[in-house]
């Protein structure tokens, strides 16, 4: 079979061995909560009922009339195990990924001979490194939306039983607080019909274009490397120390001197967009009182506490997988949706929604009033 002849599907079938990723992530993932059956059927349907809830209060938080009878419909609303969040995200990540893969069978076709070394090896390989980061997330995550495959919000069971309790706090309370955030993201996609296929075509062409450059990115990141070297050098001769720089400026540029102008925009459309919904989703979550969620001070300041108690290696894992930088990320996304909505109110926002030109660039992120004064909004 040449790369010709290969649909962007089997090329990522022969790329990566994804029954190995859904095995291994399986079998790496932590053990969760003890739970009976009984008990664990009450969750499932403790959770199912924090869904329906949750989707009035957003409605009303937000005013986004696309949150409209989505309680009342939770056939796209999945309570999974973290064996069954890591299969899905599996398959999700096998047709957003297909094109790219489909490019870099076309660049290195000896990969394609199904049953060869080269592809048995490297597909194995793969698999197991992805099964690995999944295996890893599927204990950390709560929630979430899934736009591009189903279009599904899925719900983790046992680490909102888990989480709950590491935190102490009231399960119940827990379930609510966590399913405003998730069903947020459940709106927010259904305010704006055309997200899902804007951010998956941003996301192949980021992907594809990325494959299409495998070859000179070893060129590419010897002098990238080189350039940075230099520059710090200079720095420290000027008396300034690289310690004074935090890392993640460097790995910024870093990465910049490998994308191409292209690629560097797109990154910079992706981060912004991804940024505006996890920030309005927690302006959303912070909205809510204890006339909603009993305990929600307790919660939040647990929650927030909670990143402090993380051991060594966690923390080691979250900064190699950038998940505190993505968190960072989405604070600044809070910012921005924080800002606009004191500043010119909520049913002004919600504009945001209406068509990709109306979504705030990256340096609108951090400048808000000139998004504002794009939108001509009063």
């Amino acid at each position: 079979m040449t790369a010709e002849q290969t649909t962007s599907t089997e090329a990522a079938d022969l790329m990566i061995n994804w029954e190995l990723v859904r095995t291994t992530a399986a079998t790496l993932a932590a053990p969760g909560p003890r739970l009976t059956a009984a008990e664990a059927a009450a969750e499932v349907q403790a959770l199912r009922s924090a869904a329906a809830e949750a989707v009035g209060h957003v409605h009303r938080i937000t005013g986004i009339d696309a949150a409209k009878g989505l309680g009342e419909d939770l056939s796209d609303v999945l309570i999974v195990d973290r064996a069954g969040w890591s299969a899905a995200n599996a398959e999700s990540f096998r047709r957003l990924l297909a094109p790219a893969l489909s490019v870099a069978l076309a660049n290195k076709p000896e990969l394609g001979k199904e049953g060869s070394t080269a592809q048995v090896f490297g597909s194995a390989a793969a698999g197991a490194e992805l099964g690995a980061i999944l295996a890893y997330l599927s204990a950390n995550v709560l929630g979430q939306f899934e736009p591009f495959h189903q279009s599904r919000l899925m719900l983790v069971a046992p680490n909102v039983v888990d989480i709950a309790g590491q935190l102490n706090v009231e399960r119940a309370d827990f379930r609510l607080w966590v399913c405003l955030h998730e069903q947020t993201h459940r709106v927010q996609f259904a305010a704006a019909p055309w997200l899902a296929d804007h951010l998956k075509t941003k996301i192949t062409e980021l992907s594809v274009s990325t494959m299409g450059q495998a070859d000179s990115l070893p060129q590419k990141l010897a002098e990238a490397a080189k350039q940075l070297g230099a520059e710090l050098k200079g720095r420290k001769s000027d008396g300034e120390t690289a310690a004074a720089e935090s890392d993640q400026p460097r790995r910024n540029r870093l990465l910049e001197a490998l994308q191409s102008p292209e690629d560097r925009a797109t990154m910079s459309h992706l981060t912004a967009v991804m940024s505006l919904l996890e920030g309005h989703a927690n302006v959303v979550m912070d909205a809510v009182d204890s006339s909603i969620v009993p305990t929600v001070k307790t919660i939040r300041r647990r929650f927030e506490d909670r990143s402090e108690r993380r051991s060594p290696l966690q923390k080691l894992i979250r900064r190699l997988l950038q998940l505190d930088v993505k968190a960072a990320q989405y604070r600044d996304g809070q910012k921005f949706v924080g800002h606009i909505v004191e500043a010119v109110g909520m049913e002004q926002f919600n504009r945001i929604w209406e068509a990709p030109e109306y979504l705030p660039t990256e340096h609108e992120l951090h400048h808000p009033q000139e998004w504002i004064e794009r939108m001509e909004l009063r």
